[in-house]
């Protein structure tokens, strides 16, 4: 029976090539090494106890609804950006489930049918869908790459018309690693106050810097990162969450920090604010721990930190001359560059059938030419090396 489902979700729903060749080596017992893994909590990090005591506290027992989050969850996130020297009072914080659901509640603030948002290119491909499941044309702006990764100015400039409504940024981008800088925040700022134009900053990685404190970054020709956070020129919207935050993905809390000139600021926080009292989505047992559970980031960020600099540094020091790491400042994953003999989908399928390891093709992330693989830096050390000694060793081969 064929029924009328809405046109939003007619997805192509078939299992793609590289999952199916995934599909029959598990039903084989093979084992697979996933150079793929995102989840935290499955790579071996350590969670101090103490942290979930809040989740026995019988304060959990007791329901205040507040549309934009408890008075003491907002009060936490604004601590946690105080300890950074960024000022953001709980008034334009709006707490929400999850990241994804903090771009629907945004697209129903700025965006009519119709409308578009611009999104980058290469990025990762959640955008297409929360776009389409909320109704709002998309195009796409080009990161172009001379060393080190760069907003197209003119490209973005070209892309904007009248009906687009927001930016969205990924400071710093998934996959490549590059923050905005100095520069291209005032090109922002300009364009999107000229346009009216809303800025949407990801910022979920944030706090993963990896060129932290090593060699300056003027030598390298890079530039500090730059946070989003507080932006009061042009209408503001960053988001981040304890996914990425605390690598804890199932405790599902994110936020809206809201940033702007006041007139146009107070004027979207009211109607967020009706928005998030629709869905009233966020738990109260997380939010009451938030406030002890931010107060490690620190120790748990040092975790994945140290693993992802040792994975990264065994990465640059075992390359082979069909190998190149595109430069990154910061996130969890590696871009590689290898030979374009083969289509993406031809290495990967290769790498997964003759080495069992999977990893990510480039056009995953609608890189614009091929041949790229991205890699995540998360997997315990042994496990890393040995799976990204078994692609490198094959590439050697060529």
């Amino acid at each position: 029976m064929n029924f009328p489902f809405a046109r939003r979700t007619n997805w192509h729903q078939e299992s793609n090539t590289l999952n199916k060749a995934l599909e029959e080596l598990g039903k084989s017992g093979v084992e697979i090494l996933d150079l793929t893994a995102s989840n935290p909590t499955n790579c071996g990090f350590v969670y101090p106890p103490e942290m979930f005591s809040a989740l026995s506290s019988l304060d959990n027992l007791q329901y205040h609804p507040d549309a934009c989050g408890m008075e003491k969850g907002r009060q936490a996130v604004s601590q946690y950006y105080a300890r950074q020297k960024v000022a953001l009072p709980p008034s334009d914080i709006i707490l929400t489930a999850s990241t994804s659901e903090a771009y629907s509640f945004l697209m129903r603030l700025l965006v009519n049918p119709g409308q578009k948002i611009l999104i980058p290119k290469p990025s990762y491909p959640l955008f297409q869908f929360l776009l389409e499941i909320n109704d709002v044309d998309v195009d796409h702006y080009p990161l172009v790459y001379d060393g080190q990764w760069r907003l197209d100015r003119q490209a973005l400039e070209r892309c904007v018309d009248a009906k687009t409504k927001a930016i969205i940024l990924v400071n710093p981008n998934n996959p490549t690693g590059s923050y905005i800088d100095a520069a291209e925040l005032n090109f922002l700022n300009e364009l999107c106050s000229k346009h009216q134009i809303a800025i949407i900053s990801d910022e979920v990685f944030f706090d993963y810097n990896l060129l932290k404190g090593t060699v300056p970054l003027s030598s390298r020709g890079l530039s500090p990162s730059i946070s989003m956070a507080g932006n009061k020129v042009a209408l503001t919207f960053t988001l981040g969450g304890l996914s990425k935050t605390l690598g804890l993905p199932q405790m599902k809390c994110a936020w809206i920090l809201a940033s702007g000139p006041q007139d146009v600021l107070q004027g979207s926080l009211s109607r967020l604010e009706i928005i998030a009292d629709t869905y009233l989505s966020i738990n109260t047992p997380v939010q009451n721990a938030l406030g002890l559970w931010l107060g490690h980031a620190e120790e748990i960020q040092g975790q994945i930190m140290a693993r992802v600099k040792e994975n990264l540094q065994w990465l640059s020091a075992h390359l082979n001359d069909h190998t190149q790491i595109l430069t990154l400042q910061g996130g969890w994953s590696a871009t590689l560059r290898i030979p374009a003999i083969k289509s993406e989908e031809e290495w990967v399928l290769e790498f997964i059938r003759e080495d069992h390891v999977s990893v990510y093709p480039g056009y995953f992330f609608d890189f614009d030419r091929e041949a790229y693989i991205v890699i995540s830096l998360l997997p315990p050390a042994p496990m890393f090396q040995e799976a990204a000694g078994r692609i490198l060793k094959r590439l050697a081969k060529i």
